[in-house]
């Protein structure tokens, strides 16, 4: 017989991707053939992980869900269900304003979606997956949940409390992915500052990482997400001390002024902020520095963004994203703040503090010219092989290009490279022999 066929979309974060990842090893368990982000009408069975972080994610999730209605109503697809945070945070009004859709589920009722299919979900299989990256690099996520209270952030409203995994949980998932041909870790959660307070009453993250790295046939670990407050400073020790840790740091600032950091309630300050990477570049000289920032939360005034210029000129983070605040509902700014930095000026600081960082990501990758570093395969794209060191995760930063002419390399293989060139977002590099 024909096996039953289901697609899978996966919306947001990689988070969420993990998440889509295992409940397709669920349904393939159940005897059914995954697709993952393929052609529109692949398979009669169509299930959307969205995301409700922002307004434009959840734009993008919205109009995802409507585009496979349309769908159905041409015959295309027979069934479609919702997951993940947007249908944790809204469903009764998705219900009643999608009824074409079969079924809405959250972050943490996956076995109901198998329920409904008549299927029942094996617990022996959840630290197992079908991966949807190329087969040698993963997301690893260690917790749910967050306990901060950003004045911004919807999180915490739709995940709830933060709850970390065992350690000895997920040392179970990265052998079984290493098994399978894993050899790079992205290690995420929405906080990994927070890492093992909740269970085991303690900073956990530097013992967490230090086991995983014992694990044989783990070959990079980088670290994204990090909290600068309760940052778990014996972290910088494991890094130092592992040579499979990677020199990279995702550390999460939003914004440097004293005003908008309390404003935001971070529970930082600006000065505090800065002996913080004053520490992290002081014990690990050669680390990689990736933040996030946010322009236009209620109340920025034009010297608070004058303030963040100020400081991104002088931390020179190798690698930054920013975003522009959207009002989320049930949030402490929701509740407490006007909206009243106008759209246009919030576009005016993103694309002026984007600009910048421009520059500035230039100057540190011209550092690298001349730099031997050990190089990870991902793919083949035209005349060039393209990898990325350690100082890049993927999606994400910058990518290596290694001309295909000048000898054959495998997808997924490390080999020693020497940087001979570099860009705002792209290094050029050549296979020492």
């Amino acid at each position: 017989m024909k096996k039953p066929s289901v697609h899978f979309i996966s919306l947001g974060c990689s988070k969420n991707l993990v998440d889509s990842e295992k409940l397709m090893k669920q349904f393939s368990a159940c005897g059914f053939k995954v697709y993952h982000d393929t052609d529109s009408s692949v398979a009669p069975i169509v299930v959307i992980n969205t995301c409700g972080f922002i307004g434009d994610a959840k734009q993008e999730s919205i109009d995802m869900i409507l585009s496979y209605c349309d769908l159905k109503e041409q015959g295309k697809v027979k069934e479609i269900y919702v997951m993940g945070c947007l249908s944790e945070r809204y469903r009764k009004e998705l219900t009643e304003e999608i009824p074409e859709v079969d079924g809405f589920y959250g972050k943490f009722d996956h076995d109901k979606l198998l329920e409904k299919l008549n299927k029942k979900y094996d617990s022996s299989l959840s630290n197992e997956r079908v991966l949807t990256t190329p087969k040698h690099y993963a997301y690893l996520k260690i917790a749910e949940g967050c306990n901060r209270a950003c004045s911004y952030c919807a999180i915490p409203i739709i995940t709830g409390p933060y709850k970390s995994r065992t350690i000895e949980d997920i040392e179970d998932e990265v052998k079984y992915l290493v098994k399978n041909g894993v050899k790079e870790f992205q290690v995420i959660a929405q906080d990994l500052s927070y890492y093992g307070l909740d269970n085991y009453k303690r900073l956990a993250l530097p013992e967490l990482i230090r086991r995983l790295s014992d694990i044989q046939g783990v070959e990079w670990l980088r670290l994204h997400y990090a909290y600068p407050t309760q940052f778990p400073y014996e972290i910088l020790d494991v890094i130092n001390e592992r040579e499979n840790v990677c020199n990279y740091l995702d550390l999460a600032l939003q914004h440097s002024s004293d005003h908008m950091l309390k404003h935001m309630r971070r529970g930082i300050t600006y000065n505090q902020t800065v002996e913080l990477l004053a520490e992290i570049r002081n014990k690990v000289p050669d680390i990689c520095l990736r933040t996030t920032l946010m322009v236009g939360h209620p109340d920025e005034t034009e010297e608070d963004f004058q303030h963040l210029l100020n400081f991104v000129r002088e931390q020179k983070f190798e690698r930054m994203g920013a975003f522009m605040y959207s009002n989320e509902e049930g949030t402490y700014a929701d509740k407490n703040y006007e909206d009243n930095v106008p759209e246009e000026v919030k576009r005016e600081r993103l694309d002026a503090l984007m600009l910048l960082q421009q520059g500035i990501s230039f100057e540190c990758n011209q550092k690298l010219v001349g730099r031997k570093e050990k190089i990870i395969i991902d793919r083949v794209e035209g005349d060039y092989y393209v990898g990325r060191s350690q100082y890049d995760s993927p999606d994400v930063d910058t990518e290596c290009l290694i001309k295909r002419e000048d000898g054959e390399l495998s997808i997924g293989n490390f080999y020693n490279a020497e940087i001979i060139k570099a860009e705002e977002f792209d290094f050029y590099a050549k296979i020492l022999k």
